[in-house]
């Protein structure tokens, strides 16, 4: 080749890259400024209840004196607070952010630049991590869009905002370092890696691309030894938390598509023996009973290749695009077995209303409540009481937490003790007992009959002196 021919041809490939190459921005201030009044700081409050042993002394662990002396335990309670970040995505004030900055908050704070309001939680979802909040105002707010996450590329700039160590409206870029990681945090996971920085607070805030979208919420860094940001950061993608999102503004809920069974990673000496071109989809280890998939004839030791005309290359999809299809819809399931391709055709369940997804939902933990006339503090009796303390399943009342020194019950009763009955009249909730005293008080009775059932499940009737 001539050489004049040669810098024909250089400069050939120079004028192609630079009409395919992305151009490196040269700022991210119109950007940030343009999304900035979009993105708040999230402050949450919570009462942590714990007891303080009044001796100078510690029981050990096992020590009969311990449970002895149990009584004598005070109990204390402190405020704890935490930091988030979200965005606001439609203009009547609906926030998103992580489920996790929100959890067990009994207050939720949230700041729109230099304006604070109050709000309240519409939905949650702790499979996924994600939160809607709706703030407590009837100002207009300006909402940012979500973009199709499916189109980010490893090595696209990314801008995250948010609220890192409570320093609001913080802005920094990178770029998208990884697609489709599973970190063994949350149930469904397809997470967008990326290294632009990220730290405590900033979890619930947005991912932007440069066109202004959302394509992630931030959700998880990597620290080791809690040393802040090293450029490992991780995203929900934006089209899997906008589907979720979606169903809990309109539900308060999910509502996951559910097939019914156990699944385990197909592994190279698993393909081999089944004659598998390579290791893929999804090995069946177990099928629920009476689930979509064992009225479908789906057996144990079926690999999952193809779900609703989506493929399966490894375990961790199936979940993930299962819970993303419509519940109530006719699927086609491409099936490996006995070294032959087979099809099954089923109706997908919901996953909620399933004995599996009952077996491992979180517990909600209902707060304390006061019940201001008797000086108490009480919370509903829930299945773990019933079962830990041998009770019968048809047991209604609330437990006792805390009792001031000004009680008319003081000395009377016990933390931990349960209230069933109140003037022989059964407790079925809190809002019951403060109604059935309210009317007590209200006419001027004098004495209060209590029927509870004691730390060491005797059931005593009490006679307290009110007025």
């Amino acid at each position: 080749m001539s050489s004049l021919k040669k810098i024909f041809f250089i400069l050939a490939i120079l004028n192609f890259t630079s009409i395919n190459a992305k151009p490196v921005p040269e700022s991210f201030a119109d950007l940030a400024e343009k999304l900035m009044p979009s993105v708040v700081n999230i402050s949450t409050t919570q009462t942590v209840k714990t007891t303080t042993n009044q001796f100078p002394f510690q029981f050990p662990p096992g020590s009969p004196f311990g449970e002895m002396f149990k009584d004598f335990e005070r109990p204390t309670e402190r405020k704890a607070s935490s930091l988030g970040s979200g965005f606001i995505i439609k203009n009547n004030g609906i926030v998103i952010t992580n489920n996790h900055v929100i959890a067990n908050a009994e207050d939720i704070l949230i700041r729109v630049e230099d304006k604070e309001y109050k709000a309240e939680v519409i939905g949650a979802d702790p499979y996924m991590d994600l939160a809607v909040l709706k703030i407590k105002s009837k100002d207009v707010f300006k909402p940012v869009e979500f973009g199709d996450s499916n189109k980010a590329r490893v090595g696209d700039w990314v801008v995250a905002i948010g609220n890192p160590f409570g320093l609001g409206g913080t802005v920094t870029s990178g770029i998208i370092s990884a697609r489709n990681r599973q970190i063994g945090l949350t149930r469904y996971e397809d997470f967008i890696q990326t290294d632009a920085s990220i730290n405590q607070g900033n979890s619930g805030g947005p991912l932007f691309n440069l066109k202004g979208e959302v394509i992630g919420v931030n959700t998880a860094i990597i620290a080791p030894g809690q040393s802040g940001s090293i450029g490992i950061g991780f995203a929900i993608p934006a089209n899997a938390a906008s589907n979720v999102i979606d169903q809990l503004i309109k539900f308060g809920e999910t509502k996951r598509g559910w097939l019914g069974v156990r699944i385990q990673e197909v592994s190279k000496e698993i393909a081999d023996v089944e004659k598998l071109k390579r290791p893929e989809g999804a090995l069946v280890a177990s099928v629920g009973k009476n689930s979509p998939a064992d009225k479908a004839g789906i057996k144990a030791g079926d690999i999952i290749l193809e779900f609703d005309g989506k493929k399966i290359n490894t375990m961790k999809k199936l979940p993930n695009v299962v819970a993303s299809t419509e519940v109530g819809k006719s699927v086609e399931l491409k099936i490996w077995r006995n070294k032959k391709l087979i099809s099954k055709r089923l109706t997908l369940g919901r996953l909620e209303t399933s004995e599996e997804f009952k077996e491992t939902k979180p517990k909600v933990v209902k707060k304390d409540e006061e019940i201001e006339s008797l000086k108490i503090a009480v919370r509903e009796i829930n299945e773990e009481d019933i079962t830990s303390r041998n009770l019968n399943k048809k047991t209604t009342g609330v437990v006792v937490t805390e009792i001031s020194k000004r009680s008319p019950l003081e000395g009377l009763i016990s933390v931990n003790d349960i209230i069933i009955e109140v003037q022989k009249t059964s407790i079925k909730s809190i809002a019951g007992l403060k109604n059935i005293v309210k009317n007590i008080f209200k006419k001027g009775e004098k004495t209060l009959l209590l029927t509870i059932i004691n730390q060491n499940n005797q059931r005593r009737y009490l006679g307290v002196k009110i007025n």
